[in-house]
């Protein structure tokens, strides 16, 4: 599978966090940068759904106090799996407009005056990144998962979001590749491998929820080298072909299946802990000493033996005096 570079898609006017972002993109996307929302719904029509958008969310009237776009609202209804980002200065008196930001559909905050950094921004955009398919599968695990189970998937997924494969995950969690693999085996998932591949289905089933997108573009997404690759390791990993996983619903489809497959490989581990503890040998019981040596303890020195019957001697013979 080949990884694609996302595209980066700018509304903002301030010309120190452009040049900021600019730098970044010249690294790790293709940047484009944009004057008006009108020019910005059309880039992101013609952009694939791995697009990253960031934007300024205030509109700005000369003698006015900013709020929040309506524009960005209507954005992110048509567009409702297109990834926002939104960078503001977060002051006193905004807690609502982030509250609000939140229930639009913004996946991730830029602080301008905090994350002024290259480093701080594009942690700010990996995160966001993976937000979306965290998101579904948080709320698609069970309770019942373990810390290190969940901590493992969770990284999968931002992981599959970035593009990025087996030794990603390994470097993400700062774990060797042999650490990574016995780390599933103790919290009873699949194998690494099969963890991103089920991670890369997800994704493009949740991208596939979205009505428009088309089957070509969420395969180029999602590092799939052609639309029947993609179709291939759909029906492999759900048994379902696309067309009528689209109809019942991609992501809830893949999820449960997924749900399954995580069910039996924990009930494989257990069975092969039960087996393995009914094979141990048990631990020999310690050897009963030898009578002899028994003996010897018990027994005196000829020495010791003499001493004994002069000391009874002596009392004997003080008893009579």
């Amino acid at each position: 599978m080949q990884a694609v570079a996302r595209p980066l898609i700018v509304l903002h006017s301030d010309a120190v966090f452009k040049e900021r972002l600019r730098k970044i993109g010249n690294q790790r996307f293709k940047s484009q940068f944009v004057n008006g929302w009108d020019e910005l719904r059309t880039s992101l029509k013609e952009s694939p759904p791995a697009a990253l958008v960031v934007v300024d969310p205030y509109t700005h009237s000369y003698g006015t106090e900013a709020e929040l776009a309506p524009e960005l609202r209507s954005m992110l209804w048509e567009f409702p799996t297109a990834t926002v980002i939104a960078a503001l200065e977060v002051r006193k008196g905004r807690s609502r407009d982030l509250r609000t930001l939140g229930e639009w559909g913004v996946k991730e905050v830029i602080a301008l005056e905090e994350e002024d950094t290259l480093e701080a921004i594009s942690r700010r955009l990996r995160s966001a990144q993976g937000r979306p398919l965290q998101s579904l599968l948080e709320r698609s695990l069970p309770a019942t998962l373990s810390g290190r189970a969940r901590t493992l998937l969770m990284a999968a997924a931002e992981v599959v979001a970035e593009g990025g494969h087996g030794r990603d995950l390994a470097a993400s969690l700062r774990l060797s590749e042999r650490t990574l693999l016995r780390w599933a085996e103790q919290a009873d998932l699949p194998p690494p491998r099969r963890i991103l591949a089920w991670m890369r289905v997800l994704l493009a089933c949740e991208l596939l929820d979205d009505p428009g997108q088309t089957v070509l573009s969420v395969a180029y997404t999602c590092g799939y080298a052609s639309d029947s690759s993609l179709r291939r390791a759909v029906q492999e990993f759900t048994g379902v072909l696309l067309t009528e996983l689209r109809k019942q619903g991609a992501f809830a489809t893949a999820s449960e299946k997924f749900l399954v497959e995580l069910e039996e490989t924990r009930e494989q581990g257990r069975a092969r802990r039960k087996a393995e503890k009914v094979e141990a040998p048990k631990p020999a019981p310690a050897p009963e000493p030898a009578p002899r040596a028994r003996a010897a303890k018990t027994a005196k020195t000829p020495k010791a033996a003499a001493e004994g019957a002069g000391n009874g001697r002596g009392r004997k013979k003080s008893a009579t005096a």
